[in-house]
């Protein structure tokens, strides 16, 4: 039973009167309503009904280095003192694009938005721009934010997703139906059935969309057979390689495609680049990035933005981009090391149907023993959603704040004490939730 909120559920009232649903992100949305957060330090945040947990959603993966660290607010009470809009550009813009840059191989060149759809949306319209062709391909069941050609098969079931060939399948309603035909829909971490459907669409084939550990995928990392195959078919065909690296830039210094030894033509980025601030950014060849170049007669792709490049953002980011040192990344994949080492440990010896994936600072629970590849086969039952539903709540109620799918991320306030504590309370979840399945049985 959840243990009750009276000024959660107080607000939740207010919310429903003004917003449908009571909801502006349906990512916190629950029932019978959502958490409402006051305050937040380091690796804690503390709800408005005065209860402190452990955060292990980190704002879904986007505050690497916690809740106020002093460095990234000192430069942003700095900023704010100066200004927080202009109708200029600002140094500060500079400031991040050249640490960027310095800091990937494929980063010559970085264009700044607001989020991380943004900049999936424009990575899609700068590989549209730069090659002529109009269609994407992209992975079933992976996340890419909310431009309708990047949500197609999203959450496609048994129902919709077709054979070998995956299909495109609406995610939102509405969709239109030319959206769905200009998106090739290919399965992750399966090589010789996708690079038998891109190389039937290489003609009209702009790019594909690539996360190399898809969050909503089950956060399973690509194969390094899966990437050649990648790789091979762009040498191949021209089709630019746009990689998702919203969240996995985290995973190393210079973004998870290191890891893979790839370089992608052009990168979408976010969360973590802005230091806790809205943010969104593409990065890529100047080749490809040439498409954004105002100074032509014509610009191939025109973009603006009323907060592009807002300032408090980019010195946000920039400090907090400086602060995750290569030293750190190692360290708090150490970290992730001993958490995923945990949690199956602690499924084991509970006799309890799970596993955990995921990598460095990233892991995610699963509550069956099926082999894990991809979007299909990470896919859960209704009782399996039951029993990671009562895991989260339990933590939720027993100090650590988890993800609702299971995905946990570390920030930089984090050591091994507050690991241990975290697989303290999961171990205690499993014994609760075993012990109400026997019951029910």
């Amino acid at each position: 039973m959840m243990i009750e909120r009276p000024v959660s559920a107080a607000l939740y009232d207010r919310a429903t009167a003004v917003m449908p649903g009571g909801n502006t992100r349906v990512t916190v949305y629950m029932k019978p309503h959502p958490y409402y957060a006051a305050h937040g330090k380091g690796c804690r945040i503390t709800d408005a009904d005065g209860v402190t947990r452990l955060d292990f959603t980190n704002n879904y993966n986007s505050l690497i280095h916690g809740h106020a660290h002093p460095d990234v607010i000192a430069a942003v009470r700095d900023q704010l003192e100066r200004g927080t809009a202009f109708p200029m550009a600002s140094e500060t813009e500079i400031d991040l694009a050249e640490h960027l840059c310095a800091r990937a191989p494929s980063f010559d060149h970085v264009r700044f938005c607001n989020s991380g759809s943004e900049a999936v949306m424009f990575a899609l319209k700068a590989a549209r721009a730069h090659t002529g062709k109009p269609k994407i391909a992209k992975c079933e069941g992976s996340y890419h934010g909310s431009y309708d050609f990047a949500e197609v098969s999203l959450d496609s079931t048994p129902a919709t997703w077709g054979n070998a060939d995956p299909k495109s399948v609406a995610y939102a309603s509405g969709t239109p139906q030319s959206v769905l035909d200009e998106v090739v829909v290919i399965p992750f971490n399966k090589p010789v059935e996708s690079e038998r459907i891109l190389r039937a669409h290489a003609r009209n084939l702009a790019c594909v969309l690539i996360d190399l550990m898809p969050n909503r995928g089950g956060l399973i990392p690509a194969t390094p057979e899966f990437v050649a195959m990648l790789k091979r078919v762009r040498d191949d065909t021209g089709m630019l390689i746009v990689l998702d690296e919203v969240i996995t830039m985290r995973l190393d210094y210079e973004g998870a495609q290191s890891l893979y030894d790839l370089r992608a033509d052009l990168t979408a980025l976010g969360k973590i680049v802005g230091g806790g601030f809205p943010v969104g950014a593409v990065a890529g060849s100047a080749d490809v990035m040439a498409v954004f170049d105002p100074r032509q007669t014509k610009t191939p792709l025109p973009h603006s933005g009323t907060f592009n490049a807002n300032p408090v953002t980019m010195v946000a980011g920039v400090t907090a981009m400086r602060l995750l040192t290569r030293d750190e990344i190692i360290r708090l994949g150490a970290l992730g090391d001993r958490a995923r080492d945990g949690v199956a440990a602690a499924m084991r010896a509970a006799g309890m149907p799970g596993q955990v994936t995921g990598m460095g600072s990233l892991f995610r629970i699963h509550v069956h023993d099926r082999p894990l590849s991809d979007y299909r086969s990470m896919l859960m039952t209704a009782a399996e959603k039951d029993v990671l539903g009562a895991i989260v709540e339990y933590m939720r109620d027993h100090g650590v704040f988890v993800n609702e799918r299971g995905v946990c991320s570390l920030s930089t306030p984090m050591g091994e004490a507050e690991i241990d504590a975290f697989l303290d309370c999961f171990r205690d979840a499993l014994a609760f939730v075993g012990g109400q399945t026997q019951a029910a049985d």
